[in-house]
């Protein structure tokens, strides 16, 4: 454990939070060439009794906004209480990239490629410095909530690396159906987190600049039942059903054979077998040009929604199991039928 059993003030850029304080602060980033100020916007969270320090960050990527909607109802729930450690809740690291409905910086950097960062680098290293040095370096632990990129949804899933007992658990505990083993990517914040000795899951549902339901609700319940697994919130009045999950160790894209106009056989979740046609390519005049053909078995958890398509472009992403892929199929259907349809209130996800 690091600092987050201590009872002292925990310090956030000028800021004190104390043990048993909810605080929102606007941390100092930079100042645009307008002269105006941009924020962090950070919402702080502790609970009256020592606990572990979880932070819970979107829109890394300015783009990806299910997090936000997350982050925004998670803190609004009337029964959200923590009552040992202390959530640490950033709804947009990326202000700028959010501001102009963009994924990336305006220096044109990926910031999750940018950590550990710099105080004196560019802008992108500097808002991964202020983040990691203020945030992240108080924390045991981590959720970083994204989405698909433009035109591709991601069904709702954890990726993490599993290799670590306790990031494993960790999954396991946030109650998706999908797991998917996830190595390190150098410059991310899972790398940078990892080095500070904070455990990190990501959070991939939805599609860019898209609010989905069931994405959100799935988040805001996964948070949940994290908060809860670490002691941090106490439990439900009664014993909720725990989600079933399915680990997959490895994952591949298919890709569009032709360039053309695409007709989908299949939607996120889906199991596929091996051989079967997840897409037929045609021209604008009606002519088929090819198919796009599952070259393994498995369950789709990634895909494109354009209906254009260029050769070579990956369309499909599906995870491999060692489990029954029907079985998988039909539980992410049931749990997307509880959240969704199910459920009337965000209130009753707790």
């Amino acid at each position: 454990m690091k600092k987050s059993n201590s009872m002292d003030a925990l310090k956030i850029g000028e800021h004190a939070i104390y043990p048993g304080e909810t605080r929102k602060v606007d941390l100092p980033v930079a100042r645009l060439y307008t002269d105006s100020e941009v924020n962090l916007p950070v919402y702080i969270i502790r609970g009256k009794k020592p606990g572990p320090t979880i932070f819970v960050s979107a829109a890394v990527h300015g783009d990806e906004l299910n997090g936000i909607e997350i982050i925004r109802r998670l803190i609004n729930l009337k029964k959200m209480r923590i009552s040992s450690g202390t959530l640490i809740a950033v709804p947009m690291v990326n202000v700028y990239g959010v501001v102009n409905q963009t994924r990336y910086m305006p220096d044109r950097r990926d910031l999750n490629r940018s950590f550990p960062g710099s105080a004196k680098g560019s802008l992108a290293a500097r808002v991964a410095n202020i983040f990691l040095k203020e945030i992240v370096s108080h924390c045991d632990y981590g959720i970083d909530l994204h989405t698909g990129a433009i035109h591709r949804s991601n069904l709702p899933q954890i990726r993490a690396q599993l290799s670590d007992e306790g990031t494993l658990e960790l999954a396991k505990a946030f109650g998706v159906p999908v797991i998917l083993n996830s190595s390190i990517i150098e410059g991310s914040l899972r790398d940078a987190a990892v080095e500070g000795n904070t455990k990190v899951l990501l959070y991939e549902a939805g599609e860019a600049l898209r609010f989905d339901e069931f994405s959100i609700r799935a988040g805001i319940k996964g948070i949940i039942n994290v908060l809860r697994y670490l002691k941090m919130m106490p439990k439900g009045r009664t014993a909720k059903s725990q989600v079933n999950y399915f680990i997959a160790n490895n994952s591949g894209w298919v890709r569009a054979t032709s360039s053309g106009i695409v007709t989908h056989h299949f939607k996120l979740g889906d199991q596929v077998k091996k051989g079967e046609v997840l897409a037929d390519i045609g021209s604008p005049y009606g002519e088929s040009l090819g198919t796009v053909v599952a070259n393994k078995g498995g369950v789709i958890i990634g895909k494109q929604n354009i209906p254009l398509v260029q050769e070579g472009e990956a369309m499909y992403h599906i995870a491999y199991f060692k489990e029954d892929d029907e079985q998988i199929a039909e539980h992410i259907e049931s749990v997307e039928t509880a959240l969704v349809h199910e459920t009337k209130t965000n209130e009753e996800l707790l």
